[in-house]
């Protein structure tokens, strides 16, 4: 038997098969916009740098991801015959596999690139079809200390962002009183706004911190708009643009990464589950669960014939959901409209990129702290004993661990460093494993 829906009117103003109105969706939709679009863009454009790709190429993957992103955000919210999850599902470019796309580029380019991963993408299909035999291997502690994980290292690229970015790094600047000030202040109000009575102030809550930011960074100086005027035109989706290629080795270092992208999506549609009051076990969970990392799967794959890098779930959009209390799907429809219209037009793209890092980081490190805390409630929400104890004390201890001190893989292979550089991945290894070889009979 399913769990009851745990909705109740004081948590979600719109519960997944709810239709809001067109004003409350754009406002909602806007939001899940305004959080993933930097997210989705900062992959394709750290791989086309390192790989030393000229400026109408990098424009271009840009789109595409976009695109891609859009296409598969669809997908998952629709849940076309058993595909998708038909929740407010959110995909984009992963930051999973940059490492591994960056190595296979620098063997064989964008040719190899796309032939890997679109071979590599039926693994997680396949371990999809396979996922009601996996309950015993991928439990709720798992998923939630799995969503954990995802949210305390993603807490780490928040603040990041609000000290100023990598580019404040790089200029000395980083941690400036005004950034960190701008970053503070954009949290401070979508908690304000959030905590409000009034359900349209309280929709509306990250858009109006984003959008204030936006205008005291303009007004400081911290934005740009006349560097819109360089860019233009359409960017048309060209399937198979730059060909395909394969190698061996690299396929397996892309396949790993897709074995941990279904973990992460498990977690993921469980704390998505959870938040929108859906079960979070039984057959009706399973199906959907399995229909989700399905689509994320075949996303991927859909991903690399236009020309795109590897989508997976994104976990910041929980906490859009928790914070805003809309779960609506149909918010999914207008969120993969966007995308896809910023995806053939990159001017417009472009001026949701000119978003100062403070600004975003104000925003993200609240919503990623949100995630965190729903991987705690699932964790919660499960008999804790001994052997419960040390399976969350070793995963978090090694995740957490690579993810503080990334440098103890330095004398690792670069395959080895590939896989177990992301805090999530170490720590989803160990959590699996330790689950299955710890036995503790309680006395």
């Amino acid at each position: 038997m399913d769990t009851p829906n745990a909705r109740t009117p004081s948590v979600l103003l719109y519960g997944i098969e709810e239709r809001p109105p067109l004003r409350e969706a754009f406002f909602a939709a806007l939001q899940h916009l305004l959080a993933i679009f930097i997210a989705i863009v900062t992959p394709p454009l750290i791989i086309a740098g390192a790989l030393g790709l000229d400026h109408e190429t990098t424009g271009f993957l840009v789109s595409m991801a976009l695109f891609a992103s859009g296409l598969s955000t669809f997908i998952q919210c629709r849940r076309i015959g058993g595909v998708g999850t038909g929740l407010l599902c959110i995909q984009g470019t992963s930051f999973s596999f940059i490492g591994p796309i960056i190595s296979t580029g620098m063997l064989g380019g964008l040719p190899l690139i796309f032939g890997v991963c679109i071979a590599a993408a039926p693994v997680e299909m396949v371990i999809s079809r396979l996922l009601r035999y996996t309950q015993k291997v991928i439990t709720p502690l798992v998923s939630g200390i799995v969503v954990t994980l995802i949210g305390m290292s993603l807490i780490k690229v928040g603040i990041i962002a609000c000290g100023g970015g990598t580019a404040a790094r790089e200029a000395g600047t980083f941690g400036n009183p005004g950034y960190l000030g701008l970053a503070a202040l954009v949290l401070a109000l979508i908690v304000l706004f959030n905590r409000n009575r009034n359900r349209y102030l309280r929709m509306s809550s990250i858009f109006i911190g984003l959008g204030t930011g936006y205008l005291i960074a303009w007004w400081a100086g911290m934005i740009d708009f006349a560097s819109v005027q360089h860019y233009g035109g359409i960017n048309l989706p060209v399937p198979f643009k730059y060909g395909l290629a394969f190698d061996l080795s690299s396929f397996i270092a892309i396949a790993l990464i897709f074995v941990i992208t279904a973990i992460e999506a498990y977690g993921d549609i469980t704390a998505n589950s959870l938040i929108s009051g859906e079960p979070v076990k039984g057959e009706r969970f399973i199906k959907r669960a399995s229909g989700g990392i399905l689509a994320d799967g075949m996303n991927s794959m859909l991903a690399g014939i236009f020309n795109s890098f590897p989508n997976s779930v994104f976990a910041q959009n929980n906490g859009i959901i928790q914070l805003t209390g809309v779960a609506s799907r149909y918010v999914g429809y207008y969120i993969a409209g966007m995308l896809m219209i910023l995806g053939l037009f990159p001017a417009i793209g472009l001026v949701f990129s000119l978003i100062p890092e403070p600004v975003l980081g104000g925003a993200t490190l609240l919503m990623f702290g949100t995630v965190a805390a729903a991987g705690i409630q699932i964790i919660a929400s499960q008999r804790i004993g001994r052997k419960e104890v040390l399976v969350i004390a070793l995963s978090l201890s090694f995740g957490l661990s690579v993810e503080l001190v990334p440098e103890v893989l330095d004398k690792m292979s670069i395959t080895v460093r590939n896989i177990f550089s992301s805090g999530i991945t170490t720590g989803g290894l160990t959590a699996i494993l330790s689950n299955l070889l710890i036995r503790i009979k309680e006395t």
